[in-house]
């Protein structure tokens, strides 16, 4: 069975509304704490969740049951949080979200999906020449609310940086202008922490688009429970923490580096010629965050529109239609050669 949250006013499926911060049922308009609703829920659960997934021989691609109207549910081995693709419900796969699998700390979504996709019609519209597919319903319709997989971790930084810093002065003499530049080695070492940095933990999404939704807002993370991902898609991590460390630490190493830079001031140029940092990982916390996530194919070549599911910010590049491309510069053409025709006229 996948575990779907009940209604406990009239037992319909209830999800998690981010504008309320509670689980929201649409069909009778009942609002529950989610940190009472696991209580709840037992009291609509008719047995034990059974979290052995029914194997599929020809992929890797697992079986769960509906627990509201007995389907088979089929999702991928990172999926964690779906849909019943027959009744609707929202589908939570417990075994995927429990162990060493269970976040510690999840950012619930505050953006619903009718601003993500007035949002996302705002940001399709700004495109002349984007293709009409691009705006169409049914592309609108694909628009997914889903907890991507992070860890966010905390370091202690120490770093002895050398910089070869120019001060340029001028020295006049009579009629003769001298200039000089003087040389300085600098060295600055540095202590700090860094807490937080955020490195995406999925295969699927692409650390770019991932890494330009920044920032979240971290004074909302609130400790993990299986109620905010009901309504939503989520995965479980791909990578450990232990594998996506090397990123964060890339990050770290250049943010103490650009801090030791910012302290050597008062020069005409600086050039960082050395940078020793030691690194001290103090803590991994694995973490969900919101992401509302719209992929379109055009002519074999995949375009994503993204958006931070708490903060509201947008990333994405919008595809070129060539034929609306020609048409537009057709079109300027024919402007500019009837202006010029007038003007022949006028003045001929």
């Amino acid at each position: 069975m996948a575990e779907t949250y009940k209604c406990p006013g009239c037992g319909a499926p209830i999800t998690f509304d981010g504008t309320s911060g509670k689980m929201a049922c649409e069909y009778c308009e009942t609002q529950i704490d989610v940190s009472a609703m696991d209580k709840i829920n037992d009291m609509y659960s008719d047995s034990v969740i059974d979290e052995t997934p029914v194997e599929k021989e020809y992929c890797s691609f697992d079986g769960y049951k509906c627990e509201s109207c007995g389907a088979e549910i089929v999702t991928d081995e990172h999926t964690s949080a779906t849909f019943c693709s027959f009744c609707g419900s929202p589908a939570m796969i417990k075994g995927r979200l429990s162990g060493a699998l269970k976040p510690q700390k999840v950012i619930p979504f505050k953006i619903q999906r009718d601003a993500a996709v007035t949002a996302y019609k705002k940001w399709a519209g700004k495109g002349l020449v984007t293709p009409s597919g691009f705006r169409k319903e049914s592309t609108i319709e694909k628009i997914t609310g889903i907890y991507v997989p992070f860890w966010l971790y905390d370091y202690g930084a120490d770093a002895h940086v050398s910089a070869h810093a120019k001060k340029r002065r001028t020295d006049r003499r009579g009629d003769t202008i001298y200039e000089h530049t003087d040389h300085f080695n600098v060295g600055r070492h540095v202590k700090a922490d860094f807490d937080k940095i955020p490195a995406d933990a999925s295969e699927k999404m692409d650390d770019r688009t991932m890494d330009l939704l920044e920032p979240y807002n971290y004074s909302e993370l609130t400790d993990f429970q299986m109620p905010y991902l009901s309504g939503y898609q989520s995965e479980k991590f791909t990578y450990d923490a232990t594998q996506l460390a090397p990123r964060a630490e890339q990050r770290v190493r250049q943010y103490i580096i650009d801090e030791a830079r910012g302290t050597i001031n008062g020069y005409s140029s600086v050039n960082i010629v050395s940078a020793n940092v030691k690194l001290n990982r103090r803590n991994a916390a694995y973490t969900l965050m919101p992401v509302w996530i719209l992929n379109y194919n055009y002519k074999g070549k995949m375009h994503t529109f993204a958006m931070n599911g708490q903060t509201g910010k947008v990333v994405g590049k919008l595809p070129k239609s060539f034929g609306k491309i020609v048409a537009w510069f057709g079109g300027i053409f024919a402007s500019v050669s009837a202006i010029l025709f007038l003007l022949g006229g006028l003045f001929g």
